[in-house]
């Protein structure tokens, strides 16, 4: 008889508990995961608030329109790392027993992270809990603010630090008169110097909000109904307001800590070693609930580097990993940011506090910048700095301080900008590629070197481009030339169907004449098309004949926007935009806008555009809507295509006591010039009426600005999560030469760039850049200036309202009925209350269409 042994069953895996999921939180799962599978390591997420992490650092977008989406992960998501997740508070730990209670859960432990982060803090004044006072942390917040504003007319954010400012956007973006109330002698007090918080003062006071420094709130006053009424100062001075944001620091969240024994800070935050350790074993902690060195970081990317580090250190101390451990020595504070529109950057020593160090400064009150270099006491090397009003050189900077590089060029040349058409002085032959992660050029291009022949491959083995993403497109950059450099093809083909570029496929169709996408199929291409080919396509077909989108052989092709010319929401709904060139209307404008979207039960927003945004209409009423619009005067803004979106612009000459120029008739031209122009990506431009830039010009594809002379012209600029300041084309021109110069730039634009590339990338990628096209559009190098006219003018002379012709021919108007074979409208459509919108369901018989409620105040 043969003896068996009874098998064992194998040991549970460790359990890693993390108290908190905000970025670092996150971030710290996505470390642990990268090096520990579900099977040998078990790993749960204690969320406090009821969404998974989400990005903070872009916290005010939340009232962008369209509203991103601010998610960093989903339970789908953790579900599939194999990571649960416990949604409540933790509100004991019992270290000894290594267990944490959750509501009436009791979750042990084999390693406990705390991740709690911080909590904002609110001066001690007398008011401060009032219904109208609110902070400034999660979106929970926001969402409070957003409801409060309807009712409210000026908003005052007390604090002018990084987050006072976000704040004080938030507040602008939902239409209140801001104020922002500091009790430092300037803004940003922890990050800039005296001048630099002066030069963003200047800055942020033209732009309307008033700017309140050296103030100390006394108490916040109410009514007899305990609304806010206003602030009264220490000094006796006092500022009316319907609504307060506190956003004046934070606190690390150490409580949890502190009660269970683990070490905290005499004033504050959880006590880590350089391995992210605290001094209760098996506990750890990063981010902003961390005391590192004496120090709580209160930037993101010192909490990555933690996260990174702790996720090493506690897989070594659970022996999932070898005996090695890794280091966090602190982490350098450097940071660029874009505040009320406003880029500001500070790196290195930025306030001079290095013994012996010299300093080179400029303010220049045209451009309305501020920089200051930070030199070693020798003059020799870089130490640190401050950008104000202009960031572009931010990253070449960042980088000389950090190597310690000696310089090879004088100073004073790093922050003058240099002479039209010179180059900018190269400062590094590695260059910090992505500071994030602080990786170089050498390593990406060792990657290149070891095999990895895309973006997504370099982001895997380098780390580039995984923190806020903006190096990507220099990582797409770099691969090409590096793999150009090596010999190698970089296919830069438009998809698998054509074996060509966009640009050569868009002078294949020109050449040859093709006007349909079966003949450009059958003639260059192969199968049957994409999502990718097809809009491509029919967008090169739109941009050189103007046929209509949705004509037969052409609406195939189109994506879901183009398709029902509407931008569809989220809500299934669809969203219209009339035109209203250069953001001039009449009253009777207003009020036939007014009048379709009370019929329809239609949302109304002010876009940045200067239009007005009606959402929330069914596809079945798109036609009747857009004919009462027409009936009215107005036309299709084409907010939907990949084309000409707006031109904005100040009030200029006509009204403005500082308007040199009249800009409202310009950019009135210029949209009506090239409304309806289809291209590789949206277009968007503005017109100043002077240097005071009320229109944001230079934040554009193509911008104008008035000066004593004529008009400067810069392209190339854009927002989105790359921004880019337009670069001066031409200065002093007459108006019919600003327009000539931009037939051809606009038309050279459309026939080489590539597939949803933005006028900012196609110029940063231009073999020779602004030079080039200067040379290509001024001085005719290709001599193909007048045939670029000659297109513009076309596209002129044959220019048809889409909306127009779609609601006076019956075959496209049958497109919009949601069912073949019936005219009924779908009620299958759900309805979600919002800022004062009804639900079908609660109208009385008889009403087809949705009625608002009157609103409370202004709207969003």
């Amino acid at each position: 008889m043969t003896d068996f042994a009874t098998p064992h069953p194998a040991p549970p895996a460790p359990h890693v508990l993390i108290v908190g999921n905000g970025m670092v939180g996150h971030r710290f799962v996505d470390a642990l995961r990268a090096q520990a599978g579900p099977d040998i390591l078990r790993v749960t997420v204690i969320s406090e608030e009821s969404r998974l992490a989400y990005d903070r650092v872009r916290l005010s977008s939340f009232f962008d329109d369209p509203q991103p989406d601010l998610s960093l992960t989903t339970p789908e998501n953790y579900a599939g790392q194999g990571v649960d997740v416990v949604y409540g508070r933790a509100h004991e730990v019992d270290t000894a027993a290594r267990t944490v209670t959750v509501g009436d859960r009791v979750l042990g432990y084999d390693a406990l992270m705390f991740a709690t982060g911080s909590f904002p803090f609110v001066p001690p004044v007398p008011g401060k809990d009032a219904a109208g006072c609110f902070v400034y942390r999660t979106l929970d917040d926001l969402e409070a603010i957003r409801a409060a504003a309807l009712g409210a007319g000026r908003g005052v954010v007390i604090g002018g630090g990084l987050l006072g400012l976000e704040a004080a956007g938030a507040l602008r973006k939902l239409g209140l008169e801001t104020h922002v109330v500091e009790f430092a002698p300037q803004l940003m007090p922890a990050q800039l110097d005296p001048e630099g918080g002066r030069a963003l003062q200047n800055i942020i006071e033209e732009m309307g909000i008033g700017v309140h420094t050296a103030r100390a709130t006394r108490e916040i006053t109410l009514d007899a109904q305990g609304r806010v009424t206003g602030l009264d100062f220490a000094d006796g001075s006092r500022l009316d307001a319907d609504l307060v944001v506190f956003s004046a620091g934070i606190r690390p969240r150490d409580d949890l800590a502190r009660a269970s024994g683990v070490p905290v800070g005499e004033r504050g935050g959880i006590q880590i070693d350089d391995h992210c350790r605290t001094g209760t074993p098996g506990v750890y902690a990063v981010g902003e609930c961390a005391l590192h060195g004496g120090r709580v970081y209160g930037l993101v990317a010192p909490g990555y580097a933690m996260a990174k580090v702790a996720a090493s250190n506690v897989l070594m101390d659970l022996g999932l990993r070898p005996a090695a451990e890794v280091h966090f020595t602190g982490a350098d504070l450097s940071t660029k940011l874009k505040l009320l529109g406003v880029e500001v950057g500070s790196f290195g020593d930025a306030k001079g506090t290095t013994e012996g160090c010299r300093t080179v400064s400029l303010s220049d009150n045209v451009r309305g910048t501020y920089s200051k270099l930070v030199l070693s006491p020798d003059g020799t090397k870089v130490l640190g700095g401050l950008l104000v009003g202009d960031t572009s050189r931010y990253g070449d900077l960042l980088d000389l301080t950090m190597s310690a590089a000696p310089l090879t060029v004088p100073p004073e040349t790093l922050i003058v900008p240099p002479l039209p058409g010179g180059a900018a002085p190269t400062l590094s032959a590695n260059a910090l590629i992505c500071s994030c992660e602080n990786v170089r050029q050498g390593a990406i291009c060792g990657a290149i070197a070891d095999g990895a022949r895309d973006v997504a491959t370099l982001k895997k083995c380098t780390g580039a481009g995984t923190g806020c993403g903006g190096c990507v497109p220099s990582l797409h950059g770099l691969l090409q030339s590096e793999l150009a450099r090596l010999g190698e093809t970089f296919s830069n083909h438009l998809c698998e169907h054509f074996a060509y570029s966009r640009q050569e496929l868009f002078d294949l169709v020109r050449v040859k004449g093709h006007h349909t996408w079966d003949e450009v199929l059958g003639a260059h291409g192969h199968g049957l098309g994409c999502e990718i080919c097809k809009p491509a396509v029919a967008s090169i077909l739109a941009s050189l004949y103007n046929e209509h989108i949705l004509k037969p052989g052409h609406a195939p092709l189109q994506d879901t926007n183009d398709a029902f010319l509407a931008n569809i929401q989220k809500n299934g709904t669809y969203s219209v935009m009339p035109r209203v060139p250069g953001g001039e209307i009449t009253a009777d404008g207003l009020i036939a806008i007014g009048a379709v979207a009370k019929r329809y039960g239609l949302y109304c927003k002010i876009t940045g555009g200067q239009r007005i945004d009606l959402l929330g209409a069914q596809r079945d009423d798109l036609p009747a809507i857009w004919e009462e619009l027409i009936a009215a005067g107005f036309e299709s803004g084409h907010a939907y295509g990949k084309s000409l979106r707006t031109v904005k612009s100040c009030v200029g000459s006509t009204w403005c006591r500082y308007g040199v120029q009249d800009s409202t008739s310009l950019a009135v031209r210029l949209e009506l010039r090239y409304r309806g122009l289809r291209s590789p990506h949206k277009l968007k431009s503005g017109v100043s009426g002077c240097t005071r830039e009320c229109a944001e010009a230079r934040s554009k594809d193509f911008g104008i600005i008035a000066t004593e002379k004529g008009w400067n012209l810069y392209v190339g600029g854009n927002g989105g999560v790359t921004p880019k300041h337009a670069v001066l084309l031409a200065s002093d021109l007459h108006e019919d030469e600003v327009v000539r110069l931009l037939d051809r730039y606009l038309m050279f634009y459309v026939r080489t760039a590539d597939r949803l590339q933005r006028t900012s990338t196609w110029l940063e990628n231009m073999d020779g850049g602004l030079d080039y096209l200067r040379a290509v559009i001024m001085d005719d190098r290709l001599g193909i200036c007048a045939e670029l006219e000659a297109e513009m003018e076309r596209h002129v002379a044959s220019y048809e309202d889409e909306w127009a012709r779609a609601v006076a021919t019956p075959e496209m108007r049958a497109r919009f009925r949601t069912f073949v074979n019936s005219d009924a409208r779908d009620d299958g459509v759900q309805w979600v209350d919002e800022r004062g919108q009804i639900r079908p369901a609660d109208l009385p018989p008889g009403l087809t269409h949705l009625t608002p409620l009157p609103m409370a105040g202004g709207d969003d």
